[in-house]
Parts: C-alpha cells; sequence; structure tokens
C-alpha cells in the first residue's frame, strides 16, 4: 500500500464507530511521507475536529510557542512534518463536563495499526509524544511527568533510530506546564528537541 492510500485509509476509518464507541469523525492528523518528525498528541479536540487540522486551537498556539525555541515556525513545521494522536477522531466531552474524554484502551487499540502503518513508511528522526497517553507509547506511564518531561531515549523502529523527546500537554485545562519548576523542564526537552533538529537537519 503506497503511503497516499494509507492516508485516504485512515480519512475514511470507522471502525470505533462501528465498535459502538461515541467518537466523533472525521480521523484528524496532517503530514506527508517525507515527514521525518512526528508529533502524537493524544486526541483531536472539538476545533481540530471541525477544523481537521491538529493542534488547531490554544494548545497548538502553546505547542508552538514551545517549538520556536527550537527554531521550528509553526508553518514550516506544519509544511514539513507530521501531526498525529493515539487516537484519531474527536472522543467527545468527558462525562463531567470539563474537558474531553479520554480514549479508552480499547479505541487505542483499533486506532493502533494506522500509526504502526505510518511508521513504517515515514522516514522519522524524531518523535515528540505530547502527553501522559503519547508518551505512554515509549515511557513509563505510572512515573510523574516530573520524572519524564526533560528527559529523551532512542529506539528502534522497522530498523531505523528515531529519538524520542517527550513534552506535557499543552492545554489550558492543565497547569502543570504553568509552575516554574516545570517550565525548566520543558526548556530542557527543547534543548534536546534543538539539537537533534540541528544535528539531522530537520
Amino acid at each position: 500500500m503506497d503511503f497516499e492510500t494509507l492516508q485516504q485509509n485512515i480519512r475514511a476509518c470507522r471502525l470505533c464507530v462501528d465498535a459502538g464507541y461515541a467518537v466523533e469523525p472525521p480521523p484528524v492528523f496532517s503530514g506527508n511521507a517525507e515527514s521525518q518528525v512526528m508529533i502524537i498528541g493524544q486526541a483531536p479536540g472539538v476545533t481540530e475536529m471541525q477544523n481537521t487540522r491538529p493542534f488547531n486551537y490554544t494548545s497548538g498556539t502553546r505547542l508552538f510557542n514551545w517549538l520556536s525555541g527550537a527554531g521550528w515556525d509553526e508553518a514550516e513545521y506544519r509544511a514539513k512534518h507530521y501531526m498525529a494522536s493515539v487516537t484519531r477522531c474527536y472522543p467527545g466531552k468527558h462525562k463531567s463536563g470539563r474537558g474531553d474524554r479520554v480514549p479508552t484502551t480499547e479505541e487505542q487499540a483499533l486506532c493502533a495499526p494506522w500509526r504502526a502503518a505510518e511508521w513504517e513508511h515515514l522516514p522519522l528522526k524524531l518523535i515528540i509524544p505530547v502527553g501522559k497517553l503519547a508518551i505512554g507509547l515509549f515511557f513509563n506511564a505510572k512515573k510523574p511527568l516530573k520524572q519524564i518531561i526533560g528527559d529523551f531515549k532512542e529506539i528502534e523502529l522497522n530498523g531505523r533510530v528515531v529519538m524520542v523527546v517527550p513534552l506535557p500537554h499543552p492545554s489550558g485545562a492543565s497547569t502543570w506546564h504553568m509552575q516554574p519548576d516545570n517550565q525548566v523542564l520543558i526548556e530542557q526537552a527543547i534543548g534536546h528537541i534543538t539539537r537533534i533538529k540541528t544535528t539531522y537537519q530537520l
């Protein structure tokens, strides 16, 4: 399957809907077959679903404010690299009414083959998981963010060496990234991203 067909199949996916989960398609992601960097979030929010654009609203503004420290302009990043999430469809509001619902492990499993197929195609050098759900794909999610943010690791992915640098979720519903000690950890993470970006000319 070529990459264009893969993306068409992802856009047409209704696996979670057919399984009875209260998600709202369409799947949201962006990028091209030459992307060497992949940002992975948790799941699209309502504005991402409405605009079919990852990290579309205030969380995107904050995320790209961080990444500007590594020398990435938002328009440049979106044009060159990949953005997706652990699950690709809007999961709806949390039953409490505050924030969005966290996708279930079953929904995550239904979406996982699309990510694996993307990884087979993409010539990735760097993955940036954003938020605990995405971070849990690569790090021990039981650890507090203070022990993860500012760290990085090297993994082997389909025979290629890929660097992984986690960031906290930039959502306005979170206060973690607003605490001064945690901002120092975010700066450390951006330092790792800057070094990797420079090394591989990303």
